[in-house]
């Protein structure tokens, strides 16, 4: 399933939420808004960046400067 996401999101080796590498022991870890569903992605999952962010009413969207734009629009066919 982490494959069939954008690249920001799912074809690397950082946590989107933490920024932290997953091999880390801290990095499988998961804030409690993000378990919910409530908080989008702030790190790229490929190199780990600060990604900006917008957060809409319908959604959000999420830009790595160097891989670009992930919409939740986007992940909504990945249900």
């Amino acid at each position: 399933m982490l494959r069939d996401l954008p690249t920001p999101l799912g074809a690397g080796v950082y946590n989107v939420y933490t920024g932290v590498q997953s091999d880390d022991p801290s990095g499988a870890s998961l804030p409690t808004a993000a378990q919910l569903g409530l908080e989008p992605p702030r790190f790229c999952a490929s190199c780990g960046r600060r990604m900006m962010v917008q957060v809409r009413p319908d959604g959000w969207w999420a830009k790595c400067a160097r891989h670009g734009l992930a919409d939740s629009t986007d992940l909504d066919t990945q249900r």
